[in-house]
């Protein structure tokens, strides 16, 4: 971001230093960006749901979406939530322990030279996932701190505890039980938005005909914190007529987005790969593929906004939901699949890297428990810590899924209960029964499946099936020869420094076709390849023209 938006602040004690950076434009967000409390200065990187509980830190059970950094002398400590969301990294050299929020930054201050330096094995995931499966990041000596982790460094002498991620109690085996289990996860929630009661502006949500949105609906409607609803879509998608009609079953405001009505395109123009690369890398420092789309640098807002994103932890996570198979083996391929991706594509020493990696989730005995705790510790942890990274150059939206108590109180609950829905629709009608019956977009309830009792059948409301708009065609999954050609020039140009991590011959057969036909896979490569050979950081690409992409099915 541009560096007359920045401020910062800094303190000095006996052999510990702390510096911090904010783009929000004042203190108007409570607890400062460093304060001074009972003779500890306390930093935090995020916000707290309470502002009072910044005397409380380090707790787990401090509600919010922050990492915390507290300072004195010769003691310096630095704590992560339970998702890590807000992420704290660190490295050591004989004089320094230096820890941060910003890993390359981390890296370059351990350094005694402005060299960067990468760690090359490490970067095998991205190339599998586009994010890390690991605490490794891109670079040498530095090091992501695990979830629910304290790292202290006291008179020079580090050392990092970890509290395990909550066991899931066996799911309740009495209406009475099953309410008062999820009466916990619904005060958590509650407390999140406690706050907006206050704000000078209604909070804007997000909404869909889907899920995750419906209970943000539900729990600011019970929490009655004022706020009003925004839909993209025609006004024929079931997103758009579910939503108006859960708007108009709370009595609140809508407002309906439709997309653009502009003649049929058989091509678009975008933006040169390595731009893209550039903006992708500085924002999420090597972590985040520039396949992803990374949200642009816009002036700060501190408007309320939300959105359903991360829902999946109350659904026992992403990789429970895509299985269909719940047995040990399906689910044991499930780790398998998600660790070692596209082995043929690797060397022997990445394969068997990825296999390290792996090793501990195998071994679990509850693989339910072990994909939803994938789930927390990398897709959010990893994935998502670092490409929100771009969304909070903008501001800093309210992410009631993301808040710490509630991740804790979702853990603690059966992952195969959570996984059947019962939980979150549960959670609906205890916010706003009078969303009862409005239909549900996409599949039915899971926990409906092979109901055969017409008494339960009436109650639940019909489900909408996803439109298939024809709409869905995508120049980064349908890159076309012109896109394909300059990925291909690329990553085949940075075959030795690709070489420690995958196979040049496989490499070459990937791009081998006039069209890539594993374009994400061929995003991550062509990521982490600009990476290795110096694209950022550093200046901008310039005069980059920009890329002709055609539709494969003009005639659709």
């Amino acid at each position: 971001m541009p560096p007359d938006v920045i401020r910062g602040r800094e303190w000095h004690g006996r052999g510990v230093s702390l510096f911090a950076w904010t783009n929000e434009p004042d203190d108007s967000r409570q607890p400062p960006l460093i304060s001074e409390h009972d003779g500890r200065i306390v930093g935090l990187n995020g916000h707290l749901a309470d502002p009072a509980d910044v005397t409380r830190l380090p707790d787990d059970s401090v509600g919010g979406c922050f990492s915390a950094w507290i300072a004195r002398d010769g003691e310096l400590t630095a704590s992560t939530a339970i998702n890590r969301v807000c992420p704290v990294f660190y490295a050591e050299t004989p004089e320094l322990h230096v820890v941060g929020s910003r890993a390359l930054l981390v890296h370059l201050a351990a350094r005694p030279d402005d060299r960067v330096e990468h760690d090359v094995l490490a970067l095998q995931t991205m190339v599998r996932q586009g994010f890390f499966l690991s605490d490794e990041t891109p670079y040498k000596g530095v090091s992501a701190l695990r979830p629910s982790s304290r790292l202290v460094v006291r008179d020079g002498v580090r050392a990092i505890t970890e509290t395990p991620l909550p066991e899931a109690a066996p799911t309740p085996t009495s209406a009475r039980r099953k309410r008062a289990a999820i009466g916990e996860l619904a005060d958590a929630l509650l407390a999140t938005v406690a706050p907006l009661r206050e704000l000078d502006e209604p909070v804007n949500l997000a909404l869909t005909g889907g899920r995750d949105t419906r209970i943000l609906t539900a729990l600011l409607h019970a929490a009655r914190v004022p706020f009003r609803v925004t839909t993209n879509g025609l006004d024929t998608h079931p997103d758009v007529i579910i939503a108006r009609r859960i708007a108009a079953r709370l009595g609140v405001e809508h407002t309906v987005i439709a997309p653009p009505q502009t003649a049929a395109k058989d091509a678009v123009l975008v933006e040169h790969p390595l731009s893209r690369a550039w903006e992708t890398l500085r924002t999420c420092e090597g972590m985040t593929s520039a396949y992803e789309s990374i949200v642009s640098y816009l002036p700060y807002s501190g408007k309320p906004t939300m959105s359903g994103q991360s829902g999946e932890t109350l659904r026992a996570g992403s990789l429970n939901l895509l299985q269909t198979d719940l047995s040990d083996k399906a689910l044991l391929r499930r780790i398998d699949n998600t660790f070692r991706k596209d082995e043929k594509l690797f060397t022997a020493e990445a394969n068997e890297h990825a296999r390290e990696l792996a090793r501990p989730w195998r071994a679990r005995p509850n693989q339910l428990e072990a994909l939803d705790h994938i789930y927390i510790w990398y897709k959010v942890g990893r994935w998502q810590a670092s490409a929100r990274a771009g969304a909070l150059r903008r501001g800093d939206p309210v992410r009631p899924f993301l808040d710490n108590r509630v991740v804790r109180a979702a853990l603690s609950l059966d992952q195969g209960w959570r996984l059947s829905e019962e939980v979150i629709y549960a959670l609906i009608l205890r916010f706003a029964p009078k969303l009862r019956d409005v239909p549900i977009e996409g599949k039915p309830w899971r926990f409906a499946e092979g109901m055969t009792r017409p008494f339960w059948r009436r109650r639940l409301p019909e489900h909408m099936p996803t439109a298939k708009t024809g709409g869905g065609w995508s120049w980064r999954t349908s890159p076309g020869p012109a896109l394909t050609d300059v990925l291909r020039e690329q990553v085949l140009g940075s075959l030795d420094a690709l070489a420690p991590i995958v196979h040049p011959d496989q490499v070459r057969a990937l791009f081998a076709d006039p069209v890539v036909q594993k374009p994400a896979l061929a995003w991550h490569l062509y990521t982490v390849s600009t990476l290795l050979t110096g694209l950022h950081p550093g200046k901008p690409p310039e005069g980059l023209a920009e890329i002709m992409v055609s539709r494969p099915d003009p005639a659709r």
